[in-house]
């Protein structure tokens, strides 16, 4: 049984170790920490979106940056699109491809940021999420895992972290490339 748990780190190791050594993935994270920072900075709100262990690390992006990473500092305007009855509502009355984008519709404005986060890049309700936040003209953030994808094409910044064959190994980047972004952020605002 050890076996598999040194199995499970080294892969991981090795995932994070070809992140950290894409200098083309951490200059997309420092323009999209810039970006989200200038921003935020001109009033705009950064939104954040997934589903399943994405939308939990869209949750997680968002209260880090209304509550507090690190350390004390005043919130910021951050929201992920997680309202159980908007989900469900919108869900049931025009399908799961819509939830996001009829949030996004309503709330999003010019100046406004759209974190898409998708494992794949093919999930249709983030890109239709991010469609509409193209013509709203808000800049669109999205974290990847397959270079290449419907939804990296459709992004301002795509941050691609390809993690192997499994989707937990990107969604275990993405949440380190989270917290980067939040770093950025509170060195442009703070």
């Amino acid at each position: 049984m050890k076996d598999i748990v040194y199995s499970n780190f080294d892969e991981a190791l090795e995932c994070l170790s070809r992140l950290r050594s894409n200098e083309q993935a951490i200059a997309a994270i420092v323009s999209a920490g810039e970006l989200l920072g200038d921003g935020l900075k001109n009033h705009g709100k950064v939104y954040s979106c997934g589903n399943g262990g994405s939308h939990c690390d869209a949750m997680h992006f968002a209260e880090e940056l209304t509550g507090r990473f690190r350390g004390d500092r005043p919130p910021i305007a951050a929201a992920a699109i997680s309202d159980p009855s908007h989900l469900t509502c919108v869900g049931n009355d025009y399908g799961f491809d819509e939830v996001f984008s009829r949030y996004v519709m309503a709330h999003g404005r010019p100046g406004d940021m759209l974190l898409a986060i998708s494992t794949s890049g093919t999930s249709k309700n983030i890109i239709k999420a991010a469609e509409v936040a193209k013509t709203k003209t808000m800049k669109v953030i999205s974290l990847t895992g397959k270079p290449g994808s419907a939804l990296g094409k459709l992004a301002d910044i795509d941050i691609c972290t390809p993690g192997g064959d499994y989707a937990d190994r990107v969604q275990e980047l993405h949440i380190k490339v989270i917290h980067s972004l939040i770093q950025v952020i509170e060195a442009k605002l703070f």
